[in-house]
C-alpha cells in the first residue's frame, strides 16, 4: 500500500513539473515571438519589397487566427487531452516559424503567420488547461504566477534580443528563436506517458467528471454527453439510446465539438479583430451578424461551446471582464507612450525603452507576490488593488511634468505592471479555478481570447484619440474598469484547519 502510495505521489509530481514546464516556456515563446516581429518588420519590408499594408498583415493574420480559435482549441483540449493539443499546437508553430525563416516572398509570411496563430491558438489554452488538471484548485496561483512572469520577462527581452538578431544576422534569425523550444516541448509531451482512462467512456460522451492530469483525462464513472451543460454529475447513467448529435444526422463526437458554434464564434471575432485593425465597416457588420447567430445557436445546441454555466454572471465572467480591461489600458498605453517619448521629447528608441523598462522588470516581481496576497486577502482585494495602480499609472503618464522626467517615467511604468500583474495573476487563476474541470480547456480559451483581444481594442482607442491628447486619460478609464469587475471576484475564505488526509476543497 505505501508502495502504491508512493508511486502515485511520484508520478503526480512528474506530471506538475512537466505541465508547469510546458506552460511556462510555451507561454514565453508566444510572448517573445510577438514583440521580436515589432523589432524585425522594417527590415523584412526593405528586404521582401513590400508596402506597408503588406506587412501590417503579417501581425493582422496572426491577430485574426488566434482570436478565432483559442476558445475551439481549448475544447479541443478538454476532449481530446490538453497535453496532445498543446504538443500538436507546438509542432504547428515550430513547422510555421521555420517556414516563415524560410518565406521568398510577402505572401509566403503572411500564409504562415496564420498557420502561426492557428498553432498558437491551439498551444495556448492547453497551458492553462495543463495547470488546471494537474495542481489542485487552493495551489493554482504559483503557478499561474511563474507563467505570467515569463510572459513578463520574453516581453522586456524581445526587443533587446529580436534588435541583436536583426543586426547581426537578418529578419529571418528572429524567427528561428521558437523552432529549438516548441520542437523539444513536443518531443517532451509525446514521450511521457500519460495515465490512462480508469473507466471507458462511451461513445460521443465527454465525461462530466472528468480529471484531467497533464493534460490526459481519467473518469470518475460514466456521463452523458448532454451532462456537459450542468457540469458534474455524479448519479447521471450512460445513456444506452441515440444521443442528440446522432439524432441530429451528426457523429457524437462533432456534436460535442459543437463545430457551427465554433465557427460562428471565431467568424464573430475574426470580424471584430479584422475591423478594430483596420477599420473596415464591413468586419464589424460581419461580427455583429455572427454574434447574433453564435447566441441563438448557442441556446439550442445540445452540447454548447460555451457552456453556458460558465458565461452567467459570477466569477468567471469577472475575471475574463477584468483581463480585457487591463490588457487594453496596458497595450494602448505602450501604444502611445512610444510616441509621446520619441516625437514629443525627441528620445530614440533605445532611451523609450529603458524609460519603460521598469513595467516588465516590476511585473515580473509583483506576478508571484500576487499570489501570495491572494492566499491571503483573496482575489478580490487582491484585483481591485491591482486595477486602481494600473488606472493610476496611466493618469499619471499622461501629465507632461511626469513624462519629462525620466524616473518619474519609470515610476509610473512600475505601477502600471505591478497593478496589471496583480489582476492578470489573480483574474487568470480565478477564471481557470472557478471553471468545471471538463472545461478548463474552454476557460483557457476565454482568458486567451480576452488577453489577445483587449490589446487589439486598446491601440484601435490609443489610434483614434492621441492626436486629440486624451488618449492617456481615456486608457486610464479604461483600467478603471476593471475594480467593478473585479469586484465581482470571490473574497478572501476564512482559514479553517484542515486534516492531513483530506483533499482540497474545489
Amino acid at each position: 500500500m505505501t508502495t502504491t502510495t508512493s508511486t502515485a505521489t511520484t508520478a503526480a509530481g512528474r506530471h506538475r513539473a512537466l505541465a508547469l514546464t510546458c506552460s511556462v516556456v510555451g507561454a514565453a515563446v508566444v510572448a517573445l515571438d510577438g514583440t521580436v516581429l515589432t523589432i524585425a518588420q522594417p527590415a523584412l519590408q526593405r528586404d521582401l519589397h513590400a508596402d506597408l499594408g503588406q506587412v501590417q498583415w503579417t501581425s493582422t493574420g496572426y491577430l485574426v487566427a488566434v482570436a478565432s480559435l483559442l476558445v475551439f482549441a481549448g475544447r479541443l483540449g478538454d476532449r481530446y487531452g490538453h497535453r496532445r493539443v498543446f504538443a500538436l499546437g507546438c509542432l504547428g508553430f515550430a513547422g510555421a516559424s521555420a517556414g516563415i525563416a524560410a518565406a521568398p516572398g510577402i505572401g509566403w509570411v503572411i500564409a504562415l503567420r496564420v498557420a502561426q496563430g492557428a498553432a498558437g491558438a491551439l498551444l495556448q489554452p492547453a497551458t492553462l488547461g495543463m495547470l488546471r488538471g494537474a495542481y489542485p484548485p487552493d495551489r493554482l496561483g504559483m503557478p499561474v504566477a511563474l507563467r505570467t512572469s515569463a510572459i513578463a520577462l520574453a516581453a522586456a527581452a524581445g526587443p533587446l534580443v529580436g534588435g541583436a538578431l536583426v543586426g547581426a544576422y537578418g529578419w529571418r534569425a528572429v524567427f528561428l528563436l521558437g523552432v529549438a523550444p516548441t520542437t523539444a516541448l513536443a518531443l517532451l509531451c509525446l514521450a511521457v506517458p500519460e495515465a490512462r482512462r480508469s473507466t471507458p467512456v462511451p461513445a460521443g460522451a465527454v465525461p462530466a467528471g472528468a480529471a484531467t492530469v497533464g493534460g490526459s483525462r481519467s473518469t470518475a464513472g460514466p456521463a452523458r454527453a448532454g451532462d456537459l451543460l450542468s457540469g458534474p454529475a455524479p448519479h447521471a447513467r450512460p445513456s444506452t439510446g441515440p444521443g442528440p448529435g446522432l439524432r441530429a444526422g451528426l457523429p457524437p463526437a462533432l456534436t460535442a465539438l459543437d463545430l457551427p458554434g465554433a465557427c460562428l464564434l471565431g467568424l464573430a471575432l475574426a470580424g471584430l479583430v479584422h475591423g478594430l485593425v483596420t477599420g473596415a465597416p464591413f468586419a464589424f457588420v460581419v461580427a455583429a451578424g455572427a454574434t447574433g447567430l453564435l447566441v441563438r445557436h448557442e441556446r439550442r445546441a445540445p452540447c454548447p461551446l460555451l457552456p453556458p454555466g460558465m458565461m452567467r454572471p459570477g466569477p468567471v465572467t469577472a475575471g475574463l471582464g477584468a483581463l480585457l480591461a487591463v490588457s487594453a489600458a496596458l497595450s494602448g498605453t505602450l501604444f502611445v507612450a512610444t510616441y509621446l517619448l520619441q516625437d514629443t521629447l525627441g528620445l530614440d528608441p533605445l532611451d523609450t525603452g529603458l524609460r519603460m523598462l521598469p513595467l516588465a522588470l516590476v511585473m515580473v516581481a509583483a506576478a508571484p507576490l500576487s499570489a501570495l496576497v491572494q492566499r491571503r486577502l483573496g482575489a478580490r482585494a487582491t484585483a481591485v488593488a491591482g486595477a486602481v495602480l494600473t488606472a493610476a499609472g496611466v493618469l499619471l503618464l499622461g501629465q507632461p511634468s511626469v513624462t519629462a522626467s525620466g524616473p518619474a517615467t519609470g515610476g509610473c511604468a512600475a505601477l502600471i505592471g505591478a497593478g496589471f500583474g496583480a489582476v492578470m495573476v489573480t483574474a487568470t487563476s480565478v477564471v481557470v479555478h472557478r471553471a468545471p474541470r471538463e472545461h478548463a480547456g474552454v476557460a483557457g480559451g476565454l482568458q486567451q481570447t480576452a488577453m489577445n483581444t483587449g490589446p487589439v481594442l486598446g491601440v484601435a482607442l490609443a489610434t483614434l484619440l492621441l492626436a486629440s491628447g486624451t488618449a492617456l486619460p481615456a486608457l486610464a478609464a479604461v483600467a478603471a474598469l476593471a475594480v467593478p469587475a473585479a469586484l465581482g471576484l470571490p473574497g478572501a475564505r476564512p482559514h479553517t484547519p484542515r486534516r492531513a488526509d483530506t483533499p482540497p476543497a474545489p
